[in-house]
């Protein structure tokens, strides 16, 4: 037995797309807002460096867009990108309004950072390194306070209805309450990444990629799955998240040094430790590769408790001193570039379905993210989806759901613990951070056969999202951004496209 819970719009995840988007529906209609958790939990929370906005006197929009162009190595959309920077401004002078109190130096002006591959100080910050934390905090307050938005924590989102080529509703599992069905003009999916579904990550736990397989499963087209970005610095301590050491802290002036005691990104890229992720990522494996921890050095940073207080705070906590100490560092699963291809207003190929965040691809990231774009599409995207959502018509005919117990049976509300570690070690040694042919059919060949054994909707969703990544890394036969074939290592100018992947007889097909 089903419970069947009629709005107008259905929202999945409350990190900052969430919110945001949930925030601004609400001016048009009432909002059904589902989240895993708590309201605000997820990755959004845990992000450091800030939002990247071009607004100093020095700097310009363009500039912005010319800096994510070329960090997207030739698949990031023109159009898409210049969109964003150009809402950027104006998207910091909203958050201002809301309540977000971003640092400010002593004439009351915003503090501008700089972070790896931005050629401008452009990113502003809250709380030092808190930036995630403030604007969700905030813009919780005021979708826990709307009297147009109801609220479902704990509730997992398992499964998109599809009828008559629409989006028409939700299942999801409560974790009091059982099974639920919303109905509403639209769903929009905002429910983030998939770094749980690898060893080492920065990604907060439950964070195993759902809404890319729930939206392929109902028909919707998922683009650019292989461009999976391995934040070059987490904190090399054994816990799950691994904490994240902001690349702000680089742009604050430390420097990656190996247990030799050399300062080596200057052999990788003429920014050295400035240089973008994906560069610095397969550098500092490289040097573990060769025998050599690797380090962080921000002993020059005399401000550095007062700029990075939760960075302080983490290192303190596993006896690290970043006064005194090296910072020992290593790559971890951080971000998905891909996801369900989506337009500027997130709009998805499937009807009625709408994503923003990191679970779409909007074009604006292409083969490699930018830092501190993140919070910035989750924000200005969101706006400009709420507006979309306004838009759309009112169901014609609803449908009733009815589900056997079968079904319900299998609603379970999370992966299986023992499926989910050989996912995660198999994601890790043989779809990260460098690939190659043989062994990417290997774990394709091994997901596939989980795939057939699987019963539950989250097994499943678990499942089909690893096999989206794998399948996606196995066809792109060359290196791009943040995908490195070490049997194909230089970019082909003949795969500067998307890969396109598609619900087929086949299961996938990529284009």
């Amino acid at each position: 037995m089903s419970r069947l819970i009629q709005t107008d719009y259905v929202v999945v995840g409350s990190g900052i797309a969430g919110l945001t988007v949930s925030l601004f529906a609400s001016r048009y209609g009432r909002v059904s807002l589902v989240t895993k958790d708590r309201i605000g939990d997820g990755n959004s929370r845990f992000a450091q460096g800030g939002i990247a906005a071009a607004i100093g006197n020095d700097d310009s929009p363009d500039l912005h867009r010319d800096d994510t162009l070329r960090t997207g190595s030739g698949l990031s959309d023109y159009s898409a990108v210049d969109t964003l920077v150009h809402a950027a401004p104006d998207m910091i002078r909203l958050l201002v309004d809301l309540g977000v109190p971003f640092d400010r130096d002593k004439t009351g002006e915003l503090v501008l950072g700089r972070e790896g591959a931005h050629g401008k100080n452009r990113i502003v910050h809250a709380g030092g390194d808190a930036t995630g934390k403030a604007i969700v905090d905030v813009l919780a307050k005021h979708v826990l306070t709307s009297p147009r938005i109801d609220i479902f924590e704990h509730c997992y989102a398992a499964e998109l209805i599809v009828v008559d080529g629409e989006c028409q509703g939700l299942v999801a599992v409560d974790h009091e309450l059982g099974p639920l069905y919303f109905q509403g003009k639209t769903v929009v999916l905002a429910n983030g990444g998939l770094g749980q579904l690898y060893r080492y990550t920065t990604n907060d736990p439950g964070i195993y990629g759902s809404g890319y397989a729930m939206a392929y499963q109902a028909g919707a087209e998922l683009q650019d799955m292989e461009f999976v970005q391995f934040h070059p610095t987490a904190l090399k301590v054994d816990t799950n998240p691994m904490p994240l050491i902001s690349e702000a802290v680089r742009g604050e002036g430390a420097v990656l040094v190996n247990s030799a005691g050399e300062a080596f990104m200057g052999r990788y890229h003429p920014w050295k430790d400035l240089a973008s992720r994906d560069i610095v990522a397969r550098a500092i494996f490289t040097e573990y590769n060769a025998g050599k921890n690797v380090y962080l050095d921000a002993r020059s940073i005399s401000h550095f408790a007062k700029r990075f207080p939760t960075i302080t705070q983490l290192c303190k906590k596993h006896g690290i001193d970043p006064a005194r100490d090296l910072i020992p560092v290593v790559p971890a699963a951080h971000y998905t570039m891909g996801g369900i291809k989506t337009d500027t207003n997130g709009r998805t190929t499937l009807p009625r379905l709408f994503a923003v965040g990191e679970v779409a691809s909007s074009g604006v990231h292409g083969a490699n993210r930018l830092a501190s774009n993140s919070l910035l599409e989750g924000a200005a995207f969101a706006r400009r989806t709420a507006e979309a959502l306004a838009e759309v018509r009112s169901l014609e005919k609803a449908h009733e759901p009815s589900f056997s117990s079968e079904y319900i049976a299998n609603l379970s509300v999370q992966p299986t613990a023992s499926l989910l570690a050989r996912v995660q070690s198999l994601m890790w040694e043989e779809v990260g951070l460098i690939r190659e042919g043989r062994r990417l059919q290997e774990a394709c060949g091994k997901i596939e056969e989980w795939l057939e054994e699987a019963k539950t909707l989250a097994d499943r969703n678990l499942l089909v999202s690893a096999l989206l990544v794998a399948r996606a890394a196995l066809w792109r036969r060359e290196s791009r951004g943040s995908h490195f074939r070490s049997d194909y290592p230089e970019e082909n100018n003949e795969q500067q496209r998307h890969s396109l992947q598609v619900k087929s007889d086949q299961f996938v097909f990529s284009a």
